[in-house]
C-alpha cells in the first residue's frame, strides 16, 4: 500500500468541541440507518457488534442514525427508540462496547415526519400536502410545541445510557428538514415563512436539549446544504441556518445534501469521483466558528486530507466507505491508502443501491461480510421483507 506522507497528524489530531469534549480524531463514521434494532426499539447483538467493529477500526466519532424520539414516526421498525419503552440495559451494552479505543458513540435523534414508514401510522408533517402521489396530515401547533420535550427526553436518555453525545437530525428530509423546506413548511403561524422562522423550532429544541443534559454534553446537528428538490431549501437559505445555528450552543454542525423523499434521487447513490458538499462547507466556514463536518461523496484519503486541511473544514464524514472497509480508518490514520473497492452495479432500481449497502451492513454486523453476495434486486426484496416482518412486533410495543 502507498503512503502518503505528511498527512497522518492532520487526520489524527484532536479536536476539543465547544462543550469541552475531545474527539481523538477527524474521521467520522457518519449516519446511516442500519435498521438493525429489535422491532421493539432496542439494540440486538448484530447492531451491537456493528459498531464495536467501527470503534476497533479507531473512528473518531460514529453515529447512529435514524434513533426515533417518537415511535409513531419512525423511519424504519428496525430504528431504535429512545423513550419510556426503552432497554437500558441494552443501550448500555452497546454504547459500552461502541466507545472502545475512545471512540465517541452519539445518537443521531429524527423523527421522520411525512417520511415516516407508512405501514405503522398516518405520516404528519409541518403542513398538510399533497404532491403527486405523495401526501400528508399537517402537524398542529400543539404537535409542535411538544418536540422539543420528546427530543429533549430523547436526548437525556442517550446521555444516562453511555452516549458520549447526540447528533439531531435536520437534514435529508426528514421532518425538521421538512420544516426549513419551503416544499414542505408551508405554515402561516410562528413556525412557517421566512427562514427565521422556519427554523425557530430546531433552535427551541437546541435549547431545551441543552437545558436538559448539560452544558458539557456535545449536541450536533445535521443540516442540507440543499434539499435538491424544486422548491426545496435553497444553498442561500442553508447558510442563513448556519448563521442561526451560530447563535446556539451547537458544538457540530455536519453539512450534507438530498432527501428521501419520493421519487428524488438520493445524493449518495450518484455517481461521481469527487465529494460533494465541500464548496459549500467553505462558503458555510464564513458563517460561523463551530465545527463542521462535511459528509457525501468521500471514497479516498487524498480527498479526506484536502478537504480538511483547506482549513473550512474540521471532520470528514464516510458512510459508505465505512461499510466496504470497517477498518479503514485504522488504515488512513497510519498512513495506508488503502481505497475502498465500491461495487458497480449492472442494474438500476429505485432504492436499491441503499438496500444493498443496508444489508451488507447486516452482514458486517454478524461478521459474515465474506459471504455477502446479493444482487440489488434481491437486496431489495431481503431489505423490505425484514421491515415487514417487524411491522406486527412494532404495533404491539407501541400501540
Amino acid at each position: 500500500m502507498a503512503q502518503i506522507l505528511g498527512s497522518n497528524d492532520l487526520l489524527n489530531t484532536p479536536l476539543t468541541l465547544p462543550c469541552g469534549a475531545i474527539i481523538k480524531n477527524r474521521l467520522i463514521k457518519s449516519a446511516m440507518s442500519d435498521s438493525l434494532a429489535d422491532g421493539e426499539g432496542n439494540p440486538t447483538d448484530s447492531q451491537v457488534r456493528l459498531y464495536e467493529r467501527w470503534a476497533d477500526g479507531e473512528v473518531g466519532l460514529s453515529i447512529i442514525g435514524e434513533v426515533q424520539v417518537d415511535p409513531k414516526y419512525p423511519e424504519a421498525p428496525g430504528n431504535l427508540v429512545l423513550g419510556s419503552h426503552s432497554n437500558h440495559k441494552a443501550l448500555q451494552l452497546l454504547t459500552s462496547r461502541a466507545s472502545v479505543k475512545n471512540a465517541h458513540i452519539w445518537a443521531q435523534l429524527g423523527h421522520a415526519g411525512a417520511l415516516a414508514y407508512q405501514p405503522l401510522n398516518q405520516v404528519k408533517g409541518p403542513s398538510a400536502l399533497k404532491i403527486g402521489e405523495f401526501e400528508c396530515l399537517g402537524m398542529s401547533e400543539h404537535d409542535v410545541s411538544l418536540l422539543p420535550d420528546k427530543y429533549a427526553k430523547a436526548a437525556e436518555i442517550a446521555r444516562d445510557t453511555g452516549f458520549t453525545g447526540v447528533q439531531i437530525h435536520a437534514g435529508h428530509g426528514f421532518l425538521l428538514s421538512q420544516f426549513l423546506s419551503p416544499l414542505f413548511n408551508r405554515r402561516t403561524d410562528q413556525y412557517g415563512g421566512s427562514i427565521e422562522a422556519r427554523s425557530r423550532i430546531i433552535v427551541e429544541i437546541i435549547n431545551k436539549v441543552r437545558l436538559t443534559v448539560g452544558r458539557t454534553f456535545p449536541i450536533g446537528i445535521k443540516i442540507n446544504s440543499s434539499d435538491q428538490l424544486e422548491g426545496g431549501l435553497t444553498q442561500e437559505e442553508a447558510l442563513e441556518v448556519v448563521h442561526i445555528l451560530d447563535q446556539t450552543s451547537i458544538d457540530l454542525i455536519e453539512l450534507s445534501g438530498g432527501s428521501y423523499f419520493p421519487g428524488a434521487t438520493s445524493s449518495s447513490d450518484k455517481a461521481s469521483s469527487s465529494p460533494y458538499f465541500v464548496d459549500f462547507a467553505i462558503k458555510a466556514r464564513s458563517m460561523t466558528t463551530i465545527p463542521l463536518a462535511v459528509t457525501g461523496g468521500f471514497k479516498t484519503r487524498a480527498q479526506v486530507f484536502n478537504a480538511l486541511s483547506s482549513n473550512s473544514v474540521d471532520f470528514v464524514g464516510l458512510g459508505r466507505a465505512f461499510i466496504l472497509e470497517p477498518r479503514l480508518a485504522q488504515d488512513w490514520l497510519h498512513g495506508i491508502d488503502r481505497l475502498p473497492k465500491f461495487p458497480r452495479f449492472t442494474s438500476s432500481l429505485p432504492g436499491g443501491v441503499t438496500a444493498w449497502y443496508s444489508m451488507a451492513l447486516a452482514a458486517i454486523a454478524n461478521d459474515k461480510e465474506s459471504e455477502f453476495e446479493l444482487d440489488l434486486a434481491s437486496a431489495i426484496q431481503a431489505y423490505d421483507t425484514r421491515d415487514r416482518g417487524r411491522i406486527n412486533v412494532w404495533l404491539a410495543k407501541f400501540q
